[in-house]
């Protein structure tokens, strides 16, 4: 461990994504920027014994390393409110610059549905490892199993941190501590504690891009069904809240997919006023009148056939089941019998599954954490702290999340990049 008057030009607290890249590019900044082309000492320093474990876990260990969304404004549009404060971190290192940024260390990529970039190879850890050999590349300490327990300040400036056996003493600091969001990798939102007693305001973490559990029984008799392409509604009080669309899939509790992690943060801040319905309409792009016509098509076609039987030309027979269930008309009515009213309570049905929200899952299954550093209180240009005048931040403790997609390794990459540079150099063009 170092002594205290061994000085470091950069402290970077926090191994994951963000961490990574603020050390690396501080020290790659930060000697080009020397007249003799000396590397500043730049320390890594990370909790765990090894770097960027929840990175392994992203798209489902292919590591989703950013989406492919070049159009800024579309970008920042996939963030939560108030996200316009990464514009400025977007336009310097983007996704365009990130898929360069990954080529240059040795990641090939390619862009699968939805704008998703992932490695080529599709391998979690081979990004890890370019990554790893980047860090050492610049001459970038790593210091494994050390954990921040305290942070000591003179004034409005970071003094030293203290770690469980040592402390680390540094011009500058930037914490990329990450959220509270799957807490076995490290997670726990330590990182908050020590910005709050620094005067930092933290906006209270929630989950982020979790499942949602339902209230109705039915639900566990569709586990494992999934369905793409479904327009999603929440109501609270008989007003319409928000919309959303994509792929939903149906689990033992409720409801999961990349649709519902975009919805569960609003949802859960929903929650806490009250009761939340979720509605599924299972045909967004037709109107009601147009489902009628389609479902009542199917039922000339097939006259003498079970309503069980007719409803498995629009969705799995399970959920077929549990649709006539819903409107109210048994699953071995004959097709030709239905009444006018029940043709119509059954497009009614295709047009709006509503299910009442119990709970969103807590951290120990979210992917991100919705909260944390009040943004207000950053700079948006640098990445540095208002309050506290050698500090910086990047990545998931800042106030900022946003869908699933790779959106949230984005914000990871450019703020820390930001943030590393900024770190050794005062103006950022």
């Amino acid at each position: 461990m170092q002594k205290e008057d061994t000085k470091f030009d950069v402290a970077v607290i926090g191994g994951g994504p963000a961490g990574i890249i603020a050390a690396g590019i501080a020290a790659e900044a930060g000697a080009k920027g020397s007249p003799v082309g000396l590397r500043p000492r730049v320390v890594l320093i990370e909790k765990n014994k090894q770097l960027a474990k929840k990175l392994l876990l992203t798209g489902n260990g292919r590591c989703n390393i950013a989406n492919a969304e070049f159009d800024l404004r579309k970008l920042v549009g996939n963030y939560n409110k108030g996200a316009e404060f990464l514009f400025h971190a977007f336009s310097v290192f983007g996704p365009a610059e990130t898929i360069k940024f990954f080529d240059k260390i040795g990641i090939k990529t390619k862009i699968e549905k939805d704008n998703r970039v992932f490695p080529a190879g599709g391998n979690a850890e081979d990004v890890l490892d370019a990554l790893e050999k980047y860090l050492r590349k610049n001459d970038v300490e790593i210091i494994f199993d050390a954990k921040v327990v305290d942070i000591v300040k003179t004034g409005k400036k970071i003094k030293k941190i203290i770690l469980a056996d040592g402390e680390i003493v540094a011009k500058k600091y930037i914490f990329c501590t990450g959220g509270k969001s799957f807490p076995l990798t490290g997670s726990d939102g330590f990182g908050y504690e020590l910005m709050e007693k620094l005067g930092h305001t933290i906006v209270r973490p929630m989950p982020g891009l979790s499942s949602i559990k339902i209230k109705e029984e039915f639900v566990k008799n569709l586990q494992g069904i999934s369905l793409k392409g479904v327009g999603i509604n929440v109501t609270q009080n008989g007003k319409k809240q928000f919309s959303e669309g994509g792929e939903i899939m149906f689990t033992h509790f409720g409801v999961s997919g990349p649709a519902v992690f975009n919805i569960s943060g609003a949802v859960g801040e929903l929650l806490e006023k009250g009761e939340t319905k979720i509605s599924f309409d299972l045909f967004p792009l037709l109107n009601h009148e147009e489902v009628l016509k389609e479902f009542e098509d199917i039922l000339k076609r097939y006259p003498n056939r079970t309503i069980k039987n007719v409803l498995s030309f629009f969705a799995a027979e399970r959920l077929a089941e549990v649709l006539a269930d819903i409107a109210g008309i048994s699953k071995e009515k004959i097709a030709n019998n239905m009444s006018k009213i029940e043709r119509d309570n059954m497009a009614k049905v295709f047009k709006n599954i509503e299910l009442t929200a119990e709970s969103v899952l807590g951290f120990d299954q979210a992917m991100v954490t919705k909260g944390g550093i009040s943004l207000k209180e950053i700079d948006g240009k640098t990445m540095k702290s208002k309050i506290i005048e050698n500090l910086s931040f990047a990545g998931e403790i800042i106030n900022v999340n946003g869908k699933t997609g790779g959106f949230n390794l984005q914000n990871c990459w450019s703020t820390g990049y930001l943030a590393g540079k900024s770190a050794l150099e005062e103006n950022i063009k």
